[in-house]
């Protein structure tokens, strides 16, 4: 089976609606307080950004245009790989240890603090790639979905930027940055998606 640009822009977005709708799994569980395997739902995230890493980069060198959308996808999943790591291995580590001895509670929070800051980062990358292919959707014609995808890119990216600047002690809370992330990302994936049915073509606009 040959991997042509159009199946690995295929893949790609859905795996990215595989991570946009188990964030929002994730996050309903978290707020109604329901027990799960944290192991489980952040290893099986891991594992997909892992395939997003490789389809996103073939897609990049594939592409004749827009590169800049297929490597924010790429790099934010090389990130939200090291930020489901450092959960996984980290946050349990530390923990037991700031629970027994005095004083090392600050751990902890080090590490929670680095896990949030490299999230932010992924999330500020997700809401560029939904920025530039939404911008590209609209040039082509689509301009419903192109300009949704395009906006809540933009609020993303401006989200997330505002908490890495700021912390999460600033003024916006960390669940409006995630919210508006994981938007960003279902509207990509849909975006993309549409491209790969419809054989469009992305075209070469300013924006990209």
């Amino acid at each position: 089976m040959e991997f042509t640009h159009k199946r690995t822009t295929l893949i790609t977005a859905s795996l990215l609606l595989v991570l946009a709708i188990s964030q929002g799994i994730y996050s309903a569980l978290y707020s109604a307080e329901i027990s799960f395997s944290r192991q489980v739902a952040w290893g099986l995230e891991a594992l997909v950004f892992t395939l997003l890493v490789a389809f996103a980069g073939t897609a990049m060198v594939q592409a004749k245009n827009a590169q800049l959308g297929w490597s924010a996808i790429a790099f934010s999943a090389v990130l939200n790989i090291v930020q489901v790591s450092v959960g996984l291995t980290l946050f349990s580590t530390f923990g037991k240890v700031a629970g027994t001895v005095e004083g090392a509670q600050p751990l902890i929070g080090g590490v929670v603090s680095l896990s949030f800051m490299i999230y932010y980062a992924a999330k500020v990358l997700l809401g560029l790639a939904a920025l530039v292919f939404g911008l590209s959707f609209i040039a082509k014609g689509g301009k419903a979905i192109g300009g949704l995808t395009a906006l809540a890119g933009g609020v993303a990216m401006l989200a997330n930027g505002i908490l890495i600047t700021f912390g999460r002690d600033g003024f916006l809370p960390s669940a409006v940055a995630g919210a508006s992330g994981m938007i960003a990302t279902l509207l990509l994936a849909i975006c993309l998606i549409t491209v790969s049915y419809t054989h469009l073509t992305l075209p070469t606009t300013p924006y990209v």
